[in-house]
């Protein structure tokens, strides 16, 4: 038996919570993760896990040899990626996780750059707006827009995302332009809004002069979940809403978009990129934080202030 490999094989299954996924994200199949978590625990003579059909939890043995191995094994791969070739030439698989529009506008355009800087590391981009655990879904990095609420969590920021308030020709003919906040809760208007996909809760559109703030959260007909949904909704003239300014930008441009109430800002939502602390001195992970930061950098929309 691999005592390396089972250690890894053991830790990925205690973070992913099921042999399934800790199978999907090793590539190995479920039967190998099985029997090697069975060889670990003849070797050790203790019973580490506790199988259900849906989900394995830990007996007290198996907590305190997860802490110790996730602890070894951290020190492990911290001594192998500071080696002069891991750092000269990062190679292998590199888990990423961006938003919809972040991926479509900003990193794919510009990921060809990366690869060919770095054709040895594999890019496999998950896209979502749901925000992902980086540890049970094995993900080495992100980029999320927002503040950083877990301090288990490294993040660096990489960039702001001003807002701009606007609306399609279209439903401005219909239903008249609003000259203030105030207005969209009158008459005949209706806001898009944003909802969490996991809670439901809507973001309301913020609107801040002269130290006022104010918040509207409808009347709306339509919200969503999605940042491409979301300019799709705008663009068909669902209503009023808030959108970062490099999605807004082209359609501004094009008209296709109108802006409104320019002298009403919203506050900028920060950028980072994000990776879990074990993962610090990884090299691939080092030259995407890197490459991240200088794509952001480059462009006046995103750049951070």
């Amino acid at each position: 038996m691999d005592q390396i490999q089972a250690m890894r094989v053991f830790v990925r299954v205690v973070e992913a919570g099921n042999f399934t996924r800790a199978a999907d994200s090793l590539d190995l199949p479920k039967g190998t993760v099985t029997k090697q978590i069975q060889a670990l625990e003849a070797r050790l003579h203790a019973k580490l896990l506790n199988r259900t059909t849906r989900r394995v939890t830990v007996t007290p043995d198996g907590a305190a040899y997860f802490e110790r191995a996730a602890r070894l094994l951290n020190d492990f791969d911290e001594l192998e990626a500071s080696m002069a070739n891991a750092q000269a030439a990062p190679t292998g698989r590199l888990r990423i996780d961006v938003g919809t529009s972040t991926a479509r506008l900003v990193v794919i355009p510009a990921l060809a750059s990366f690869c060919d800087k770095y054709p040895d590391i594999q890019v496999d981009l998950g896209v979502s707006d749901r925000p992902v655990d980086l540890i049970s879904d094995n993900v080495d990095v992100v980029i999320r827009a927002g503040d950083i609420t877990d301090q288990s969590l490294v993040a660096r920021r990489i960039g702001n995302l001003p807002f701009v308030t606007v609306a399609s020709p279209g439903y401005l003919k219909k239903y008249g332009t609003p000259a203030h906040p105030r207005d969209l809760e009158r008459g005949r208007h209706h806001v898009v809004n944003f909802f969490a996909g996991n809670t439901r809760r809507i973001y309301p559109l913020e609107f801040n002069k002269d130290g006022e703030t104010i918040e509207i959260g409808g009347p709306y007909r339509v919200s969503v979940n999605e940042s491409n949904a979301h300019t799709t909704a705008v663009l068909a003239g669902f209503g009023v809403s808030q959108m970062v300014s490099f999605i807004a930008a082209p359609y501004l441009a094009s008209g296709d978009l109108v802006q409104l109430m320019p002298d009403w800002t919203r506050d900028s939502l920060p950028v980072h990129v994000v990776y879990p602390p074990n993962r610090h001195l990884s090299a691939k992970v080092r030259a995407f934080v890197d490459w991240a930061a200088e794509i952001f950098a480059r462009d006046p929309q995103l750049a951070r202030a």
